[in-house]
């Protein structure tokens, strides 16, 4: 049985600036209101025959989306990326070798993958979603899709 979460109606969503480092229109900072939608699938069980309980994924994906909302994401992963400088409230880096940003770390979230493409991102918050979970022994899989407004996202779907 599957169980969906509508990121829309459920307000699961996140606003944040992002570039995609060497696209051409994309390579710049600008920023999305992104929306989270979450499926699962698993068999029911439990006192009350949940496949998972809904507030429970809720309050983990709210959490996650919490810690990207507002802030500049940067793909540490990324080879065109290089963190020149870093302490307690700067962080410094380059892009494909000339191009210089110096921002205050409160305002950036560094992401630990190649790039901050709706691809990555899904994948991202997917595992996030799941080293979270408390028990993924009766769920088959889940898929997350982040989009970067409405009408446009990708999927990540993971076995588990």
């Amino acid at each position: 049985m599957k169980v969906n979460l509508d990121g829309i109606h459920t307000n699961l969503r996140f606003s944040a600036a992002h570039m995609v480092i060497g696209h051409k229109s994309c390579g710049k900072i600008h920023g999305h209101s992104y929306i989270v939608d979450v499926e699962v699938e698993g068999e029911r069980s439990g006192q009350f025959g949940f496949v998972i309980d809904f507030k429970v994924l809720k309050d983990i994906t709210r959490k996650i989306c919490k810690t990207l909302d507002h802030r500049v994401l940067i793909p540490i992963e990324s080879p065109d990326l290089e963190v020149t400088y870093e302490d307690d409230k700067t962080i410094e880096f380059t892009l494909l070798g000339d191009c210089e940003y110096k921002l205050p770390k409160s305002d950036v979230v560094l992401l630990p993958i190649p790039s901050t493409t709706a691809e990555s991102l899904s994948i991202y918050i997917t595992e996030k979603i799941v080293e979270a979970l408390p028990d993924t022994s009766t769920l088959d899989y889940i898929e997350v899709q982040v989009n970067e407004g409405i009408g446009q996202g990708a999927s990540y779907h993971k076995s588990l």
